[in-house]
């Protein structure tokens, strides 16, 4: 009995440990944003997740908004964004979205270039810029390779949960533990987002201080204490207008 314990800790240490070196060797840089990252997959793979799961999310949202002619609008602004940034030298398909769902003020990216935003959002925009400027920050999250990211950092937590299971019967806890961390931590991924929408907004001929308008727009939103399902993974929009001020002075524009 003793030894066997012996053994399952070995096995169960040896397991996290391949855990643990297979996400160190996924580590490269992203030649788009300069960030090194941990990533297990290629771009295909990420576009073929993203076609995958696209029609889930479109039923989720109750359809596509019966308008096509704010879809063609929404199609436009974004490939003028895509046309004109680094966006235009990835693999990624880029497909823009306007969601049914007249409630939920929401806008959010798959892997590979699925691009979503629900008319709830889009009715509340102002000007084709804050258009711009959520399509910007979806495009570069997509560029910025978040959720590839985010999944092979699941993948390392799902590794060393087995580990565990194995040495001391304690993966479900360790699991669980690992993935709420990391489905509540995205707040650096979303200021670079809004530091790349900035970016993008201002190649494609934007202005990029209309993203400071979104800001105040999703503040409103949330009125004095309920937290809306946009930002309830985000930075405080107070926090993101200065990040965004600070990111328009360092791609050449004036703040207004």
């Amino acid at each position: 009995m003793r030894g066997s314990w012996k053994l399952r800790i070995l096995i169960g240490v040896l397991i996290a440990g391949f855990g643990l070196v297979r996400y160190c060797s996924s580590m490269e840089e992203n030649p788009y944003t300069g960030t090194t990252q941990a990533i297990s997959m290629d771009p295909k793979e990420e576009i073929a997740i993203g076609l995958a799961n696209a029609p889930k999310m479109i039923e989720e949202y109750g359809g596509m908004y019966q308008d096509q002619r704010l879809q063609n609008y929404v199609d436009m602004v974004g490939q003028k964004l895509v046309e004109n940034t680094v966006a235009t030298q990835t693999p990624y398909q880029y497909e823009f979205h306007l969601l049914a769902d007249p409630q939920t003020i929401n806008a959010f990216a798959l892997p590979g270039g699925q691009i979503f935003i629900t008319y709830a959002l889009y009715s509340k925009l102002q000007n084709e810029d804050q258009l711009a400027g959520v399509l910007g920050h979806e495009i570069g999250h997509v560029i910025g390779r978040h959720s590839s990211e985010r999944i092979a950092n699941t993948q390392v937590w799902q590794t060393v949960a087995q580990g565990a299971e194995v040495g001391v019967g304690a993966g479900s806890a360790v699991s669980q533990i690992g993935m709420t961390t990391l489905l509540s931590n995205g707040r650096d991924d979303e200021l670079e987002s809004d530091d790349l929408g900035v970016r993008f907004m201002i190649k494609a001929g934007y202005n990029p201080n209309e993203m400071i308008g979104v800001m105040q727009i999703l503040k409103a939103a949330a009125g004095p204490s309920r937290v809306p399902e946009f930002q309830s993974t985000h930075p405080d929009p107070e926090n993101r207008m200065e990040q965004i001020k600070e990111s328009i002075r360092k791609y050449g524009g004036v703040v207004e």
